[in-house]
């Protein structure tokens, strides 16, 4: 539990354990749940809901689907980048209190691709991928700018924008 009192708290929490996207290494074999990752996933889960559950008025966290096995409470949000100017998809789910969902602020609706290969394929069987990605995890985790700018405005104003910006 954090032990300073904070006005607003915007966390990105590490998902590395929590997340949809390894449910390849949290069920190695179908059906068989790998005992050391789940543990590594719910010990994920204290540190995402310590913050959740902070002394705090407003709360903003945000992470990918996360693995249902791991229980985390229902999202108050589901965001996309191409909603604040990105051409691309990567689904993102924000868990909020005392804060208004974000809203869309830029809408891309031509040449959306998926920012990171999901192994989803197109009509002709290529990967989807955007050129030049780097599937890391630093990359996977990137914040796209539109979305940090909209919680920025949204949530702190256009004030607390312009002396972060200019600061």
């Amino acid at each position: 539990m954090l032990k300073e009192k904070w006005d607003m708290i915007i966390a990105f929490p590490p998902c590395t354990y929590m997340t949809n996207a390894g449910a390849c290494r949290m069920y190695p074999k179908k059906g068989v749940i790998n005992k050391e990752r789940l543990t590594l996933a719910l010990e994920a889960k204290a540190f995402f809901l310590s913050l959740l559950n902070a002394d705090c008025p407003r709360i903003a966290l945000e992470n990918p689907r996360p693995l249902r096995v791991v229980g985390l409470p229902k999202e108050s949000q589901r965001i996309q980048p191409w909603m604040f100017g990105e051409p691309y998809t990567k689904l993102t789910y924000l868990w909020l209190k005392g804060l208004s969902p974000l809203k869309p602020t830029n809408i891309v609706k031509e040449n959306i691709q998926p920012f990171v290969n999901a192994g989803s394929k197109d009509a002709n069987g290529n990967y989807r991928k955007k050129k030049g990605t780097k599937h890391t995890a630093i990359e996977r985790s990137k914040t796209f700018e539109g979305t940090a700018r909209a919680m920025a405005e949204q949530w702190a104003g256009k004030k607390c924008l312009t002396s972060l910006l200019y600061s």
